[in-house]
């Protein structure tokens, strides 16, 4: 879960402890508002009766569902980066932001309750992958990413039920255009040939399914993504392979991907096709060489998968279509 804190912040300046009998009085006016898919923004206000001399307020955040998380700010506001087809619910209270041992006020509390709809209608095993392909439209983006996103229909879900998914990367959302579609022409997967997920971008990818029917309610489904665990990288490209004498020599370029050269590892399959064995090796390179024997026929296959030093590890990527030497 993100968190992005902003809005205006108390700052109350002070050479001294407060009175020991002041009480600091719980924030008012505490509300939880929908401000785009799968995320909410908390606003308060500071208490209008509090004591203000000689005090610098803070707040303790504390998120309740759907997971349970807590923080201290400043500010009167925080945006939340949550799913919320499990509904959401926080409390906040005042504290001494320079002395914790002072005892804080009581808590208040806001809720968004969980979206209605009946039970088993919604999507279930939402999975989703993206893919960079070269762009060759502009310079100032020469790649694009599309998203592709499959489900299942919920157990007890109407047969007459549609379902219709839309993506939030940062502040931009899109809705589906091209499903797939199951016997009952039910829609089960989307896929979005161009979208403006950056590749390697930090910020969750947020994808919300919601349905219709004219039978029951259909409850809606969203899911946070982390790209580096869905990104589908691209295959080694202009991999050769060459022998010479006992010396097997192997060279590729990197993928096809928005990331330098630097930003990858790979992996080598090299199968004795005589003998039936194969060999893998890892690498930060582009080139590798063996010592084989020079009587056997090889087959050569690279992989690769973006590096740790550029963004989290994530999948690996196929395996290039093998090349056959000897």
């Amino acid at each position: 879960v993100l968190l992005i804190l902003l809005g205006a912040t108390v700052i109350l300046q002070t050479d001294s402890l407060p009175n020991k009998n002041a009480v600091l009085l719980p924030p008012v006016s505490f509300t939880i508002k929908v401000i785009d898919l799968a995320q909410v923004l908390l606003h308060w206000e500071p208490n209008p009766d509090q004591e203000q001399r000689n005090v610098q307020l803070g707040y303790h955040v504390k998120i309740n569902a759907p997971e349970e998380k807590d923080y201290e700010t400043r500010n009167t506001e925080s945006r939340r980066v949550t799913i919320l087809h499990k509904g959401f619910s926080a409390s906040v209270r005042t504290i001494l932001w320079n002395n914790h041992s002072f005892p804080a006020s009581s808590w208040v509390s806001a809720e968004l309750k969980v979206p209605p709809g009946s039970p088993g209608t919604s999507i279930v095993n939402l999975t989703c992958t993206t893919n960079t392909e070269a762009y060759n439209y502009t310079h100032e983006r020469p790649y694009q990413v599309s998203l592709h996103c499959t489900w299942l229909v919920g157990k007890d879900a109407p047969e007459d039920t549609q379902y219709f998914l839309y993506y939030r990367y940062g502040s931009v959302t899109e809705e589906c255009q091209e499903y797939s579609k199951d016997t009952q022409q039910r829609n089960i997967a989307c896929r979005f040939p161009r979208t403006v997920i950056n590749s390697k971008g930090r910020d969750w990818l947020a994808v919300y399914v919601n349905g219709s029917s004219k039978e029951e309610a259909i409850k809606p489904f969203d899911q946070l993504f982390a790209l580096h665990a869905i990104d589908r990288v691209n295959s080694p490209v202009n991999v050769t392979a060459e022998i010479e004498g006992t010396c097997l020599s192997i060279q590729w370029e990197k993928p096809v991907s928005a990331f330098p050269i630097h930003c990858f590892d790979y992996e080598v399959k090299i199968c004795n096709t005589r003998k039936g064995y194969f060999q893998t090796e890892k690498m930060k390179t582009n080139t590798f060489i063996s010592i084989i024997d020079d009587i056997s026929k090889y087959s050569v296959q690279v992989r690769a998968s973006v590096s740790s030093v550029c963004r989290p590890v994530g999948l690996w990527s196929e395996w290039s279509q093998p090349i056959y030497v000897g």
